[in-house]
């Protein structure tokens, strides 16, 4: 094999320096349009080419479309269309499958020269296949109007862009279309959660309906303690579809929505919340409601007997990934010799350890001026 001259070792020494760039980029690259025009600016510099373009195949039209080059005249990328068929270089790349090398377009007998490169009076072009696992996306074509040869070494440099387009072009295609099924997915479940809050607001209704046809007190009070249940897992669904992150609930916005809705429902009692912009688990919400509104609820109902007072809701950082959940008020406070174990026989109480346990935080009470409950919350436990 004759070895190359130095200028010819030059010129493939910088062949092999551009598409071992570009492979760098087509890794990287998040916008086809922009790496497909990239690709065309470096074959055309690789192989000192006046023209170069990247064809997109249109089946239903059997044609290619120029969707990026350079050299070109206006309205030509974009809008451009050469024949699909055996009759044009880039169609017989295509349909054959094969480089095709025409160093001398005016002698051809296998096919005829487009018009657009009659009209900026290309003489000589080479053609390479753009395909994937998907298919043949298209052709890739350096063209010039000077006399020179093409040869199978510039086949080499350009079917390696050509195979790096087809790459990126797959990974690019498979990424958009995970992204449209996430994006359905995140849909339907916003549009569920939707409807689960509506459901249980349906559900309230119905309570609060058969309260007020119960002659029993006892009765209207556990309907009312169970309304007010469902209303809280209401609100959190209400919340969780309107937020921008499904994964994740901001801790502030959250609870300062569920106590304006807690004090919609105590009118004179002072409820106040303060906690930290910080995201916490999804899974977490509900039960984390659930939680501040029954000792919200209780609070209301048994710390100021016939009078109102101030109830406060607090998140404050309890540690690294830790988060300590408190309310408190400043009435009657707990019984002297409070027992949170016998306690548990109370419906309301069980139902705050059980979320306690739910959320795996560490409870604390404490009630001599006024009552308290703290939970501690490991948020990066699994």
């Amino acid at each position: 094999m004759a070895e190359l001259s130095r200028p010819d070792l030059d010129y493939r020494l910088k062949q092999q320096k551009i598409l071992s760039e570009f492979g760098v980029e087509a890794l990287r690259a998040d916008d086809l349009g922009r790496l497909l025009q990239r690709a065309t600016e470096l074959c055309a510099e690789g192989m000192s080419a006046q023209f170069c373009k990247a064809l997109e195949y249109k089946p239903g039209q059997d044609t290619l479309l120029v969707i990026a080059g350079v050299g070109w005249g206006p309205n030509v990328v974009g809008h451009a269309l050469v024949g699909a068929d055996l009759a044009s270089p880039a169609g017989y790349a295509l349909k054959t499958g094969q480089p095709v090398i025409s160093n001398h377009l005016e002698n051809e007998r296998r096919f005829r020269t487009p018009q657009l490169m009659a009209d900026h009076g290309v003489r000589r072009a080479l053609n390479v296949l753009i395909r994937n696992r998907e298919g043949d996306f298209g052709v890739l074509e350096v063209d010039d109007t000077r006399e020179g040869q093409f040869d199978e070494t510039d086949i080499a440099f350009m079917q390696g862009f050509a195979n790096l387009l087809g790459g990126a072009i797959e990974r690019q295609r498979s990424e958009a279309r995970l992204q449209a099924a996430l994006d359905r997915q995140e849909l339907l479940t916003r549009e569920m959660s939707h409807r689960v809050k509506n459901s249980l607001a349906t559900v309230a209704g119905l309570l609060s309906l058969q309260a007020r046809t119960t002659e029993s007190q006892q009765a209207r009070d556990a309907l009312a303690d169970a309304r007010s249940r469902v209303e809280a897992v209401a609100q959190v669904h209400d919340q969780l579809w309107r937020q921008p992150d499904l994964a994740a609930v901001e801790l502030s916005g959250f609870l300062d929505s569920l106590c304006e809705k807690l004090r919609e429902s105590a009118p004179g009692h002072a409820i106040t919340c303060a906690a930290p912009a910080m995201p916490i688990p999804a899974d977490l919400a509900i039960p984390l409601g659930l939680f501040v509104n029954e000792l919200v609820t209780n609070a209301v109902k048994y710390a100021y007997p016939g009078a109102h007072g101030p109830v406060r809701v607090e998140a404050v950082p309890a540690g690294e990934g830790k988060v300590r959940l408190s309310v408190s008020d400043d009435g009657v406070g707990l019984p002297e010799g409070f027992d949170t174990a016998a306690a548990r026989r109370s419906l309301g109480m069980r139902v705050i350890h059980g979320l306690a346990r739910q959320l795996g935080g560490d409870l604390a009470v404490s009630g001599t001026k006024g009552a308290r409950f703290a939970l501690t919350l490991d948020l990066a436990a699994p």
